[in-house]
């Protein structure tokens, strides 16, 4: 909810209408206002305010002018009692909402990780869709913490899924010399050391010797036979930011993995590597 509010927007957004006042009823003082303010917050929100302070101050005096209840009142409305957990349900029903349950959230869940997690990588822009998505469904979004346990959930399945996807497209020798790269301290099958160990190793000065070693790492990482639509149909990004995260790991790191997010990272790692662009 944001802070500032010109008087148009005001009169736009936080004007008590028709129906709206046949909520508020006869409600009196603080009650009155209290309601008034949570109807025009999950009007405009979709939620509820969490506490006091997420109402505008703006918006407090106008709706206070309306209801005629001075602004001050606001002070003295109960914000964990009994009086508006009844408000909630009268609200919610107005609107036809529903709180969100275990289910919802699991539903969420496979929702987000179907449709946003693998274009969206930012957590804010994967909230806003999760918000949205809730408004969509006429559903109360959970609070924060449940929030951030969805969205948990939604990356996490998505990771799954991905890696279930780009290893379900690799072939069992394609899979064999992937593992190799690693090597986990044992030598590979050309009898040296794993070969992502070697990528990441200092070629030394430049010389002609170099050259024909650097080459020979390029044939060999071009030999393991990655298919060319290995990440068809997946976003840019997502494969950008698993290059990235690939770079960021040495083989011991690697051997601790569980294997499908082994092979997604060195798959990802070494399609960069193959199409010639050198180690990330």
């Amino acid at each position: 909810m944001r802070r500032e509010w010109t008087p148009e927007d005001l009169i736009a957004s936080w004007t008590l209408v028709e129906h709206d006042w046949r909520l508020v009823g006869n409600k009196a003082g603080a009650t009155r206002l209290g309601f008034a303010l949570l109807l025009k917050f999950f009007e405009l929100e979709g939620r509820f305010p969490r506490h006091l302070g997420e109402l505008p101050r703006q918006a407090v005096e106008y709706v206070a002018q309306q209801v005629k209840v001075e602004a001050t009142e606001v002070n003295a409305y109960d914000w964990a009692g009994r009086s508006i957990k009844y408000h909630r349900v009268q609200i919610r029903e107005a609107y036809g909402f529903r709180e969100c349950s275990g289910e919802d959230e699991a539903r969420l869940a496979t929702w987000l990780a179907e449709e946003v997690c693998l274009s969206e990588l930012g957590e804010e822009r994967q909230r806003e869709a999760l918000l949205a998505r809730c408004r969509a469904e006429r559903l109360e979004p959970p609070g924060p913490s449940r929030v951030d346990r969805v969205l948990s959930a939604g990356r996490a399945e998505a990771e799954e899924r991905f890696c279930a996807q780009t290893v379900g497209r690799l072939s069992p020798e394609a899979i064999e010399r992937l593992e190799e790269l690693v090597g986990g301290g044992r030598t590979d099958v050309a009898g040296g050391r794993g070969l992502l160990a070697e990528l990441k190793a200092d070629p030394g000065p430049l010389g002609l010797e170099t050259l024909l070693t650097e080459i020979a790492k390029l044939g060999r990482v071009r030999s393991i036979g990655l298919p060319p639509g290995l990440f068809a149909g997946v976003s840019e990004k997502l494969v950008t930011a698993w290059r990235a995260r690939a770079a960021a790991q040495y083989p011991s790191h690697f051997q601790a993995m569980a294997p499908p997010v082994r092979l997604t990272l060195l798959a990802a790692g070494d399609r960069r590597r193959a199409a010639g662009w050198g180690a990330p």
